[in-house]
C-alpha cells in the first residue's frame, strides 16, 4: 500500500529529517502522471508518491537534493523521452513542470536539560529546530519540563548518543552539568556528520577538554569545527541570554549557505549620505 505523503512529512518533521516535496504543476503532451501528482524524497530515498517513474524520478530526485541543500524552492521543466516513461510508454515529446519545495527540519540534539538547556530548547523550537532533549536524569528530560521539545530521552549519555541517527542536517549542543560528560560526548560528536557541534564552558575548560581528548588519541584537527565556548560572544550571563547567543549561532550556521552577500556596510548611516548630497 502506498504511503501517505502528508503522514510521511509529519513523521520526518518529528524525526528532524529533511525532505523535498515535488508536485507536477503543468503537463504538455503525453505524461505518465497528471497535474497535482506528488513525490516526497529525502536525501537518500524516495519516501512516498511518484511523478511517473523511470528516469524522470531520478532527475527529480537530483533536483530535490539541491533544493534541500540550498533551502530554496524551484520550478523545473523536463522534456520527456522514452527513458523517462517508466512502464507507461506515454511520454514521447511531452513536457512537465515540477515545483520542488524543500522541507528542511533541522534537528538539534541538546545534551543537558538543566536551566540553560531548558532555555535553549524553548528558543530553538521557536526558531524552527526540531529539538531532542537528552539527560541522564529523568526529571531533567521530561515532556513536562521541556514542552517545546519534539522528543525527550532519559538514559546514560554514552548509550543514547550511539542510538541517534545524526546526519548532515543535525546540530549537537553539549550543555551537560559536568566536565566529564561533555568530554565523552565531544569525543563522539566530532566523529559524526553533524553540521554543528557546540560545547558550553569557559575557554580554560574547553582547552583542557581538547588536551585530554588529544591524549586519548583523537586528532586535534577534529576540534577545529567545534564551537566552544558555545554561542556568539554577546556577553551573555543568564540562562536566557546564553540561549539567545546559542540559537543565534545555530541560525547563523543554518543560513550560512543561503544568505546573500551585502555590498557595503550592513547598517546604513545617514550623515555620510547627507554629506554626499550636500557636496
Amino acid at each position: 500500500m502506498a504511503r501517505d505523503v502528508y503522514a510521511e512529512i509529519l513523521r520526518l518533521r518529528q524525526e528532524g529529517r529533511s525532505a523535498a516535496l515535488a508536485t507536477i504543476v503543468s503537463v504538455h503532451g503525453s505524461s505518465p502522471a497528471c497535474v497535482g501528482t506528488k513525490m516526497l524524497v529525502t536525501e537518500n530515498e524516495l519516501v512516498a508518491g511518484t511523478v511517473g517513474g523511470g528516469c524522470l524520478e531520478a532527475d527529480v530526485f537530483a533536483e530535490a537534493r539541491e533544493a534541500m541543500r540550498t533551502e530554496r524552492s524551484r520550478v523545473v521543466s523536463f522534456t520527456l523521452t522514452e527513458e523517462h516513461g517508466g512502464e507507461s510508454g506515454l511520454t514521447c515529446g511531452g513536457t512537465v513542470e515540477i515545483f520542488i519545495e524543500p522541507l528542511v527540519f533541522p534537528a538539534l540534539y541538546l545534551f543537558g536539560g538543566g536551566h540553560v538547556g531548558r532555555a535553549i530548547c524553548e528558543m530553538a523550537a521557536l526558531a524552527g529546530f526540531t529539538v531532542w532533549v537528552i539527560d541522564d536524569r529523568e526529571a531533567f528530560a521530561s515532556p513536562e519540563r521541556h514542552p517545546a521539545a519534539s522528543r525527550t530521552i532519559s538514559g546514560p549519555f554514552e548509550e543514547v548518543c550511539r542510538s541517534l541517527a545524526v546526519g548532515e542536517n543535525s546540530y549537537i549542543a553539549l550543555v551537560t552539568r559536568g566536565h566529564r560528560y561533555d568530554e565523552d560526548l565531544l569525543a563522539w560528536a566530532v566523529e559524526t556528520r553533524a553540521r554543528y557541534v557546540g560545547m558550553i564552558g569557559s575557554r580554560r575548560k574547553v582547552l583542557r577538554t581538547y588536551e585530554s581528548l588529544a591524549a586519548r588519541g583523537l586528532d586535534p584537527a577534529a576540534f577545529d569545527r567545534v564551537r566552544a565556548p558555545i554561542g556568539l560572544d554577546i556577553g551573555a550571563v543568564t540562562a536566557a541570554e546564553i540561549a539567545v547567543s546559542v540559537v543565534a549561532e545555530l541560525v547563523g550556521e543554518r543560513r550560512s549557505g543561503t544568505r546573500k552577500k551585502r555590498k557595503g556596510e550592513r547598517r546604513p548611516r545617514l550623515l555620510p549620505v547627507l554629506g554626499e548630497k550636500r557636496a
